[in-house]
């Protein structure tokens, strides 16, 4: 069995999710997560994480109320089990057809070859520009 870096763990997870995979995203994740996404209070897809199974309620909600247009990844920096991903996306939000149009940086740690954290930062404002009428 070949074991996969942190790295290509993590980039695993974006074609489950380009393809609506929640299940098999969450799987990719450990028991115990640490999650944070800063965010306007009143966002409906960013519920409180801490589990697998918090990951896949938020994939799920995820897919609800949003659809990804564009995502960009420029720079993937690795080190030991800490990964960070650094690019541009654009996502519409379903209930006003608006669109987030935003940089991002996602900071990863996958221990034992499963995903424990999961930041992400965004332009909150972005997204409270979109989703709020």
């Amino acid at each position: 069995m070949t074991t996969m870096t942190p790295a290509e763990t993590v980039q695993s997870l974006f074609p489950l999710l380009a393809q609506g995979k929640s299940a098999e995203a969450a799987a990719l994740f450990a028991d115990s997560v640490s999650f944070s996404i800063p965010h306007p209070p009143g966002i409906p897809w960013v519920p409180e994480v801490d589990s697998a199974a918090g990951m896949r309620t938020f994939f799920d909600l995820l897919g609800t109320h949003v659809r990804t247009k564009e995502l960009d990844v420029r720079q993937v920096i690795s080190q030991g089990d800490d990964v960070v991903f650094i690019g541009h996306m654009v996502s519409e939000v379903l209930r006003t057809g608006r669109s987030i149009d935003t940089a991002f940086v996602l900071h990863t740690t996958v221990e034992d070859g499963r995903i424990t954290r999961y930041h992400l930062y965004e332009d909150t404002y972005a997204v409270a520009r979109a989703y709020f009428d």
